[in-house]
């Protein structure tokens, strides 16, 4: 599997940045102090994290396009820890003023970028350099994606991960298959896809269920459609372990998270 190319995910980040604003804005006060799907965070704690990551990724971009790199928060994580910290009990007109600009500022660098059409060697447009991971810009734009669209569901306003897309699925198929053990191989089949694997070790594990189950699980999310099954030489058993989410990524809230 490869990279969705840029204009897949050009339309997936603008649909999955209006998604987020819709669902904040129907977020009350007394919403935002309940928890989220993600241990030890409020809904604001969510809401100030996709805030502080849109105007980070938006402040990659923009050097990128002077030909420059910085670090992604500033102060590093412990900067961005901070941060949400001090955010997170706002109330929800600041929170959502705050995430609407951070949103409209990293979609606009991302639609200034020039021709999708750029080849890898230009390092220019989606191929210039980032601090993000020592990759490009590509890489930056794929991370905020998976941002938005897994902390949406961390919210828990009813946009779980059953909304998502076919093509968000498989991408994260093929980012999280650094979660895979070393001795492990899971074969992955999602209903009415084409199977796939994941991972080369000698102990094989057939996963199935819905796409949307399976992508879930792999995020360290509750797969929703109650879909998922794991067999080992045709017998049912249990799901493999996961390793941690893959090294050089903010675990958006540590070991279940983006």
């Amino acid at each position: 599997m490869t990279a969705p190319a840029p204009e897949v995910l050009l339309a997936g980040l603008h649909k999955a940045a209006d998604d987020v604003a819709s669902d904040a804005a129907k977020l009350r006060d007394e919403d935002l102090r309940a928890p989220s799907a993600l241990p030890g965070w409020t809904r604001g704690h969510v809401l100030a994290h996709l805030t502080g990551i849109s105007n980070a990724m938006a402040r990659q971009l923009e050097y990128a396009a002077r030909d420059e790199t910085i670090e992604l928060y500033d102060g590093g994580m412990d900067g961005r820890n901070r941060a949400i910290d001090m955010a997170a009990c706002h109330d929800a007109a600041t929170h959502v003023a705050d995430l609407t600009a951070a949103l409209k500022r990293a979609i606009k660098t991302f639609d200034a970028l020039p021709g999708i059409k750029d080849s890898s060697a230009n390092r220019t447009g989606w191929y210039a350099p980032i601090t993000y991971r020592g990759g490009v810009v590509l890489d930056g734009g794929l991370a905020l994606w998976r941002e938005l669209v897994i902390h949406n569901s961390d919210l828990l306003t009813g946009r779980g991960p059953e909304t998502w897309s076919r093509e968000f699925c498989e991408h994260l198929f093929d980012f999280l298959a650094a979660r895979v053990q070393p001795d492990d191989r899971l074969v992955l089949q999602p209903l009415g896809l084409p199977p796939l694997s994941m991972g080369s070790g000698n102990r094989s594990t057939v996963i199935s269920g819905t796409v949307t189950d399976i992508a879930a699980w792999l995020a360290g999310r509750e797969p929703t459609l109650g879909s998922l099954r794991a067999s080992a030489a045709a017998d049912g058993v249990d799901l493999p372990a996961l390793l941690p989410w893959p090294a050089g990524t903010p675990a958006p809230n540590q070991d279940l998270l983006p």
